[in-house]
């Protein structure tokens, strides 16, 4: 039956299309959802309360031999997870061994050569933890520095992620890239304009301490989305 699904917390286009029943595309390019589409632009971004509009689902009927296993494989499961891990000086850090847990389901492996994890995951899948060496320090005459812990993790809140059109996405982005400390609330504070200042630093831009429109595209163009 069709309806109106109000998305929460943890939602995704994917994720709810999973537990509906529908390919993302089906859903993310319905004309129903034309509005929502042109707003967020991202199918993997979408806000707490915006609503996504759910068609009747057709059901389609396969003819097979009785008695006869069959196998059937639904399009776009799983979904992909990619990480990009960076140095405290933003570079990419190739061929670095990291243990990542899905939902309780662990597996090893190593970034590519920029850096870059890519994992098969549930679309639905909602929590993760990601563990991999510190990157290394050194003083100002480049010796390095033991690092203390050796090892960082990170833990993953899937489709978290709020647009960047919102304070609460701007400053989940400046702390994925180690620019803010703070909860991810709505507040345009002293901390938060801190924190766009430095990046603003970090990339050469106008130092306003205002998230103007050239400092979200480039905070959105490293961030990756």
């Amino acid at each position: 039956m069709a309806e109106d699904y109000s998305v929460e917390p943890g939602d995704c286009i994917s994720s709810i299309a999973y537990v509906k029943g529908f390919f993302w595309q089906t859903l993310w390019n319905d004309p129903s959802n034309a509005a929502l589409k042109a707003k967020r632009k991202n199918p993997n971004v979408l806000m707490t309360g915006d609503v996504v509009h759910i068609p009747d689902l057709t059901v389609r009927n396969e003819p097979g031999a009785t008695e006869t296993t069959h196998k059937f494989m639904l399009k776009g499961v799983p979904e992909k997870l990619h990480i990009k891990l960076l140095d405290y000086d933003h570079k990419p850090r190739p061929n670095l061994d990291y243990i990542v847990v899905i939902d309780g389901s662990s597996r090893q492996g190593k970034t590519d050569a920029d850096g870059v994890i890519t994992e098969s995951i549930p679309p639905h899948a909602k929590t993760g933890k990601l563990t991999f060496a510190a990157p290394e320090l050194v003083d100002k005459t480049g010796k390095p520095i033991p690092a203390n812990p050796k090892s960082q993790v990170m833990i993953l809140q899937l489709g978290n992620l709020n647009p960047i059109s919102e304070v609460s996405g701007l400053k989940a982005r400046l702390a994925n890239l180690g620019f803010y400390k703070g909860p991810f609330d709505e507040s345009l504070d002293a901390a938060t304009k801190q924190a766009i200042s430095k990046f603003q630093t970090k990339q050469g831009l106008p130092v306003t301490g205002d998230a103007d429109d050239a400092t979200r595209q480039k905070l959105q163009e490293l961030h990756g989305h």
